[in-house]
């Protein structure tokens, strides 16, 4: 009589010692297939990127480990993403710098010759194939105009560019709203709004919390209450300042400097559905923003962006719509997918043919220095 529930209690027992393995094995199935899409798209299978990564000491800069290669994303020996460039300036080029943040870097898209630093580049070479150029992407996820300065000052400014070409807002408007948000009291200060103990170590958890964080928002992304209200003027003054800064060293440097308009995937004439769709890069590290107020903040950057142009004198590139805001162009809120990067080389090369710059370089002489 006592045999029976013994045997029963093993039965569970094995049951349920079962049902752990089978949730291991699906676990760790899932976490395989995360990473090994993470390395096949972004070129790391991994949230920490040290390997990727190095501080460098003369700027104390985060900056790509020179020679990396890693999936899609080759590293120079001179520590920028794009192709070997000679430090002294080869006779008769005219050289290129673009500075930026991911948008520029482009690690999203699937080689170094679909950025759009290479694109616009290689379309210049079409166009005067009685010139030489090249190229230095000192585009690096994570920085804003501050850091794209040092960037220049530091590591740029050494190959002697003759032109250099900026783009830069969503990393600013990150950081300026979340210290407007930090004051009215609806959110975290920088860096305290960390992923859970096993989203980091874990691709597949640290997804799981990112894409459940992101729908809750979604959801709330339309209701003004508790988020930043947004002053455009106060919320675009530092990154006005900061940009202007940047603009100004930039001309210390080089003959010509070219200020892009940002372009973003999320847009007014929109459905609201498309509209959360778009945003969704936004609202999980800006939480604290509304549909609303991240348009009219990027409206406003891409003003200053066009009034540091004019009062500075120097070119500016608008048409950020042209690209359109869809999953074909875009990969998230911000980052574009090779079309999108076509596109946006379209537009930069075009920008810098209509502004003359090239009629003023007679043909097969260098640029700035």
């Amino acid at each position: 009589m006592s045999e029976a529930p013994s045997q029963t209690l093993r039965g569970r027992i094995i049951a349920v010692l079962i049902g752990v393995l089978v949730v291991a094995v699906l676990a760790l199935a899932a976490e395989g297939a995360v990473r090994l899409r993470s390395l096949l798209k972004h070129g790391h299978a991994t949230l920490r990127t040290e390997n990727l990564y190095i501080e460098d000491p003369a700027t104390g800069l985060r900056v790509p480990v020179a020679g990396t290669r890693t999936g899609k994303i080759k590293i120079n020996s001179q520590g920028f993403r794009g192709p070997e460039i000679e430090r002294v300036k080869p006779v008769n080029t005219s050289r290129i710098a673009f500075l930026g943040g991911s948008t520029t870097f482009s690690a999203e898209v699937s080689g170094n010759q679909a950025t759009w630093p290479h694109l616009v580049t290689n379309s210049l070479i079409r166009e005067y194939p009685d010139r030489q150029f090249d190229y230095i992407n000192g585009g690096v996820p994570g920085y804003t105009v501050q850091h794209s300065l040092r960037n220049l000052e530091g590591r740029v400014a050494a190959f002697a560019p003759d032109i250099i070409v900026i783009y830069h807002s969503s990393n600013d408007l990150s950081w300026h709203s979340r210290d407007a948000a930090t004051r009215q009291g609806i959110a975290l200060k920088h860096g305290d709004d960390q992923v859970s103990w096993l989203g980091q170590y874990s691709l597949f958890w640290y997804l799981v919390e990112k894409n459940l964080r992101i729908l809750a928002r979604q959801s709330s992304a339309e209701d003004l209450s508790g988020k930043l209200v947004v002053d455009a003027e106060a919320l675009s003054g530092p990154f006005r300042e900061d940009l202007s800064t940047l603009v100004r060293a930039a001309k210390r440097h080089a003959n010509h400097v070219v200020l892009v308009t940002f372009s973003i995937r999320l847009r007014r004439n929109q459905t609201v559905d498309e509209q959360k769709d778009a945003a969704m890069t936004f609202l999980y590290y800006m939480p604290y923003m509304s549909l609303y107020g991240l348009i009219t903040a990027f409206e406003a950057y891409n003003q200053v962006i066009s009034e540091v142009a004019q009062a500075e004198g120097v070119v500016l590139i608008s048409g950020e719509n042209v690209i359109p805001g869809d999953s074909t162009h875009f990969v998230d809120s911000v980052h574009f997918t090779d079309e999108g990067s076509r596109v946006m080389a379209e537009r930069v090369y075009s920008g810098l043919i209509a502004a003359g710059i090239f009629d003023a370089l007679p043909s097969g002489t260098a640029g700035h220095r």
